[in-house]
This record gives structure tokens, C-alpha cells and sequence, in this order.
């Protein structure tokens, strides 16, 4: 293979050039030549690693100011999440409030009903004592106008025949006093005198009160029993109208309770959404953040369920209310 002229020429000069000996003009326009393109080269190759270092500086600018704003971001996250892990142990203390509130309320409800039902009982019971008196008053009365209108019928003027007659309704009259009082019912007519001595036939009876008939005592007697009844059954309703007042005030404090569970499921609501905004933001936050994410939605879970819970109670109150209650108040 033949080297081309100017190139042999080249390397001679080359070579003479590096022992010192003298080198012709054409060799050194040819190497000043090559070193301008070489420099020009260099030049345009730094140009271009310039505007690739600009290029870089600015995706670094750009890289820093992201990470700056992602900082401020997580470091917002965080602060958000602090707060709504505050809100959320208030919340469960609150729900655990709530839960030993309605606990008393069910305790509550239950005496209340007990109460009522005895209330009723007594009631009952003292309707029944009064109407079997007013029955055996009404059938005193009947015999004795039966007995006063065979008197005046029959037109008998005989001392004996009027003896045998008043002897004979006072044994009946005794007999049927005695099966209402019983045989040793007689205190509480000296009592009911003693009660009500205020007014002038009181005291007067109860002047003579050793003097009086066993069948008059024991009228009195059961005049008592009518009117410690009758005040019984006044305080049975003034009892009852406080169970409606209390049941009233329960079913109030039912609806406060609601409207604070309907708090919580708003807070539970927003602090989900703030969540899901919260990784929109910061897609690239730590497996903490991950592991403190998944906590609080284990929270949320927990609140829901008790809030559902508390739901379902104030539910079975109001059924219970409204079933056992209010139809023996109306």
C-alpha cells in the first residue's frame, strides 16, 4: 500500500521537527491549520457541554425546588396527621363517654320501667280496694233504704218489732263492716279522727269514741282505708307524671346524642378526605407515613363501628321507649 504524498511529507516533517532540525513553511501552515480546526473543535464541543450543563442546572433547579415543595408538603402532611390523630383519641374518649352515658341511660330506662310497672300495679291494685268499698258502701246503702222502706211500708209502731229490726240490720251492717275491715280494724278510725281533728265532728267523735258502736268505729275505720287510698292513688299519678317528665328529658337527651354521633360521622368524612388528598400531594412519602396512614384508617374503622354501635342503642331505646312506655302513659 502506497502512503499518500502530502502525508509521508507530513511525518517527515514530523520527524525532523521533533529532532530539532528546521521545518519547512508548508508543515507549520499545516499544523497551525490542524490546531485551529482541533481548537475550533474543542470549542464547539465545550458549547456544547455548556448548554448541557445549563440543561442539567436547570433540571437540578427544578429537582430542588421539587423536593422543597414536597418537603413543605410532607412536613404539612405530618402536622395534619399529629392533629388528626389528636381529634381522633378525643373522639374515641368522647365515644367511650357516650357509651357509659347511654349504659346509664338503659340502667335508667330499666328502673323507670320497673317503677312503672309497679306504679301500675298500685294503682290497679288501689282502683280495685276503692271500687270493691264503693261497691259494699253502695250495697249498705240499698239494705239500709230496703230495710227503712219495709219500716215505713209496713207501718210498725211496735217497740219490739222496731228493737228486732234495728238489731237486725245493725248484725248485718256488723257483719258486712266486718268482712271489709276485719275483726281488729279499729285503730285506724281513731287515727283518721286524730288526722283530721281540725274539723268540729272529728273531735266530737273522737270525745265519745269508747262510747261509740263497733259498727260506727269501724265505718270510720274504713273511711280511713278510702281516704289513704285515694292519697295513694294522687301520689301513684303525681309518679307518674315525673316518669313522663324523665322519659321526656331522656328522649331530649337521645337527640343531642344524635346530632354529636351526626358530628362524628361528618369529622370521620373529612378527616378520609383529607387523607386521600394527603397521598394525591405526597406520593412519594416514607413507609412511616404509609405505616401512620394505615393506622389512622384502622382508627376511623374503630370509630365507625362505634358510632354504629352507639346507633344501634339509641335504636333499641327509643323501640323500647316507645313500646313499653308510652302506651301505659297514654
Amino acid at each position: 500500500m502506497e502512503i499518500p504524498q502530502e502525508l509521508d511529507e507530513y511525518l517527515r516533517e514530523t520527524i525532523d521537527d521533533s529532532f530539532g532540525l528546521p521545518v519547512s513553511t508548508q508543515t507549520l501552515r499545516l499544523k497551525l491549520r490542524a490546531s485551529e480546526d482541533a481548537h475550533r473543535r474543542i470549542r464547539d464541543q465545550c458549547l456544547v457541554l455548556d448548554e448541557k450543563l445549563r440543561e442539567k442546572e436547570q433540571l437540578l433547579d427544578r429537582a430542588k425546588a421539587e423536593a422543597t415543595m414536597n418537603a413543605v408538603a410532607l412536613k404539612k402532611f405530618v402536622e395534619e396527621n399529629q392533629k388528626l390523630a389528636a381529634e381522633c383519641s378525643n373522639l374515641v374518649a368522647q365515644c367511650k363517654k357516650w357509651e357509659r352515658e347511654c349504659t346509664l341511660y338503659d340502667n335508667d330506662r330499666e328502673a323507670l320501667m320497673e317503677f312503672g310497672n309497679e306504679a301500675d300495679e298500685r294503682a290497679k291494685d288501689a282502683e280495685t280496694r276503692v271500687h270493691e268499698l264503693e261497691v259494699a258502701l253502695g250495697n249498705l246503702s240499698e239494705e239500709l233504704k230496703f230495710y227503712k222502706h219495709q219500716y215505713e211500708s209496713r207501718g210498725i209502731k211496735s217497740d219490739g218489732l222496731s228493737a228486732e229490726i234495728t238489731d237486725l240490720e245493725g248484725q248485718n251492717l256488723e257483719s258486712i263492716l266486718t268482712t271489709l275491715t276485719g275483726e281488729d280494724a279499729i285503730d285506724p278510725g281513731r287515727a283518721f279522727l286524730e288526722a283530721n281533728r281540725e274539723q268540729e265532728s272529728c273531735r266530737k267523735l273522737l270525745k265519745i269514741w269508747s262510747s261509740l258502736k263497733p259498727s260506727t268505729q269501724k265505718v270510720l275505720s274504713l273511711a280511713s282505708k278510702v281516704s289513704i287510698l285515694e292519697n295513694e292513688k294522687e301520689h301513684l299519678g303525681i309518679n307518674l307524671a315525673r316518669a313522663e317528665e324523665e322519659v321526656e328529658l331522656l328522649f331530649q337527651e337521645n337527640k343531642i346524642l344524635n346530632e354529636e354521633n351526626r358530628k362524628l360521622v361528618k369529622q370521620l368524612r373529612r378527616a378520609s378526605n383529607l387523607d386521600s388528598s394527603a397521598e394525591k400531594q405526597s406520593s412519594s412519602a416514607s413507609a412511616k407515613v404509609l405505616k401512620n396512614r394505615r393506622g389512622r384508617r384502622n382508627l376511623t374503622c374503630a370509630l365507625a363501628y362505634l358510632f354504629v354501635h352507639i346507633s344501634v342503642i339509641s335504636f333499641v331505646f327509643y323501640a323500647i321507649i316507645h313500646v313499653s312506655i308510652y302506651p301505659r302513659l297514654t
